[in-house]
């Protein structure tokens, strides 16, 4: 009988604990918070008097949300992670689109340009959806 205390010859006294597989989406999930996080603060809109600031308006949400999507892409619970990234992915396409329907709707296509934050936040919110659906099909250990 051999006592498991001891370690046998070529052995190591400390053992690893397993590593779990990484979860399929996860890095794009991240990828997307750093996307909308840092596009919430460009600016939103150009126009010949200036940019606006998206932390002036609806890129302060967007933010908060990011916040919500990291969360959802660091838990390790199924459900949670998933949902946290949807809900991610809706504003982070919602907030933008709105923002461009609401401009075309007061002065047209005449005078202003979508800035780079509205392009980075709208990038983010696809790229979340997109890591949520891989997310959603892979299997979890």
């Amino acid at each position: 009988m051999t006592s498991s205390a001891r370690p046998t010859a070529g052995s190591t006294a400390t053992t690893r604990p397993e590593r779990r597989p990484p979860v399929p989406g996860r890095r794009q999930l991240l990828g997307a918070v750093a996307m909308v996080a840092f596009g919430s603060f460009l600016p939103w809109i150009d126009t010949p008097l200036g940019q606006i600031s998206g932390a002036r308006g609806a890129g302060l949400w967007t933010f908060y949300v990011a916040m919500l999507g990291l969360a959802g892409a660091l838990v390790p619970i199924r459900r949670m992670a998933l949902v946290q990234g949807a809900f991610m992915a809706v504003v982070a396409v919602g907030l933008p689109v709105w923002q461009v329907v609401h401009i075309l709707s007061l002065v047209g296509t005449s005078g202003w340009m979508p800035g780079p934050g509205l392009v980075l936040v709208f990038g983010g919110g696809v790229l979340a959806a997109v890591a949520v659906r891989r997310m959603s099909t892979a299997t979890w250990a």
